[in-house]
């Protein structure tokens, strides 16, 4: 979702959207910014364009919180808690795995689970820890 929506609005090609298409970007994708929160994103950006990363750290937070709102907090850290079967505070592949197994109701092979987990596991540990479920979990 985020990459798309980069995508449109950056409209030369040039891997930058403009400070000023920031704001519709991102209303675009639900997030009401105030004008106050928009001032305090332009002084975070350097010469006046968002890469591809940039755009992913100011809107990440934002769009984990939406989601955790959502869903529930409670209930993302319940899920989280079954999944992580031994209390460890992150999924193995292995417990992904079974929790895929639970969810589908059909064993998915060790390929499949590695390709969620290459698209989830953001910090290459090849463990699920909550930020990144609650991420997986907002897809």
């Amino acid at each position: 979702e985020l990459k798309q929506a980069f995508r449109e609005f950056d409209k030369d090609r040039d891997g930058y959207i403009s400070y000023k298409d920031l704001g519709e970007c991102m209303r675009t994708m639900g997030y009401m910014p105030t004008e106050m929160e928009l001032i305090e994103l332009s002084q975070q950006i350097t010469g006046g364009k968002v890469d591809f990363d940039d755009f992913v750290e100011l809107m990440g937070p934002k769009m984990l919180a939406e989601t955790a709102d959502m869903i529930g907090i409670k209930e993302l850290r319940d899920a989280f808690r079954e999944f992580d079967t031994n209390g460890d505070g992150q999924i193995s592949v292995a417990e992904l795995r079974e929790a895929m197994r639970k969810l589908l109701g059909q064993q998915l092979n060790y390929r499949e689970v590695d390709e969620i987990l290459k698209d989830v596991d953001l910090n290459g540990d090849g463990l699920v820890d909550f930020e990144e479920f609650v991420r997986m979990m907002s897809r």
